[in-house]
């Protein structure tokens, strides 16, 4: 009996290093995951590009639901007089009366979302290889939430709002600007107003530049851009205050999948990866 017991316990004792290695492996496997590592060039840009695709082709394919989008938009707006914050329409009045600076911000709101969001992008693929996966998904992160806003709760922006007396800013002053007005208004949902993308990515931006930049003046822009962006979303018409709102909660959403995947905020990474051009031989924050 004592022979047999001991076999057996011997017998577990050689079998018991083998699932340990195989959790040991899975734990490193899951490790080298979360790791930051140098970004691939093609790679990056191939993901960008699929990626915004893919936004662009399921924020398109939410149902336009033009009924309870206006519903939500009447309903958002008596909350905003509730809380005595309805100054979007007086915003957009006002600066409609200045020609040349509403013209300039419906070119500013149809291309400084993409040429600054591409822009911090590259800048952290070069400059910040160590931290630019963790920063990418974060936006990421942000721009997938955003979906679920677009789909559960539909939205008109303030210029479609019926007598809401806003001015469509595109139309009016006949400027090539956002896809939601003129001649592009088909190729865009016109009632994915909620979350703000524009507010989304403009923070990220700006808090990226904030955080890493070292010229002071440029952190400055940096957390200016954000607030200009805010001012030009409500002044366009295209947003109400509170859709600025949400996309900051998307955004803390973004930050938050990024702070517990990679262990520490983008920002609290190391700035370099061993391989990275530029690194130095031991790794330095900056």
């Amino acid at each position: 009996m004592g022979e047999t017991t001991v076999t057996t316990l011997e017998g577990q004792d050689r079998a018991a290093p083998r699932p340990v290695a195989e959790e040991n492996a899975g734990k490193a496997f899951l490790r080298r995951l979360r790791t930051p590592r140098r970004p691939r060039f093609w790679f990056e840009i191939l993901l960008i590009a699929v990626s915004y695709w893919t936004y662009s082709l399921i924020r398109n394919a939410v149902p336009e639901q033009k009924q309870e989008a206006l519903s939500n938009a009447d309903w958002l707006w008596r909350m905003e007089h509730h809380l005595g914050i309805a100054v979007e329409q007086s915003v957009n009045h006002a600066v409609n009366s200045v020609t040349w600076l509403i013209i300039g911000m419906n070119y500013y709101y149809a291309t400084l979302h993409f040429v600054v969001t591409l822009g911090v992008l590259v800048w952290l693929y070069r400059s910040h290889p160590g931290r630019y996966a963790a920063a990418r998904l974060a936006l990421f992160a942000t721009t997938a939430v955003a979906l679920l806003g677009y789909y559960f709760f539909p939205l008109a922006p303030p210029r479609l709002m019926n007598g809401g007396d806003f001015v469509d800013t595109v139309v009016v002053h006949h400027t090539w600007g956002s896809m939601a007005s003129g001649d592009l208004k088909h190729m865009s949902n016109q009632y994915a107003a909620m979350p703000s993308m524009h507010i989304g990515w403009s923070l990220w931006c700006g808090l990226t530049i904030f955080a890493l930049a070292s010229v002071p003046w440029v952190r400055v822009l940096g957390l200016l851009y954000p607030a200009a962006t805010l001012l030009v979303i409500v002044s366009t018409a295209n947003h109400f205050w509170l859709d600025a709102v949400g996309g900051m909660l998307c955004l803390a959403f973004g930050f938050t999948v990024a702070r517990l995947w990679y262990g520490a905020l983008p920002y609290a990474l190391p700035r370099w990866v061993p391989g990275t051009r530029g690194a130095p031989l031991v790794p330095l924050e900056a």
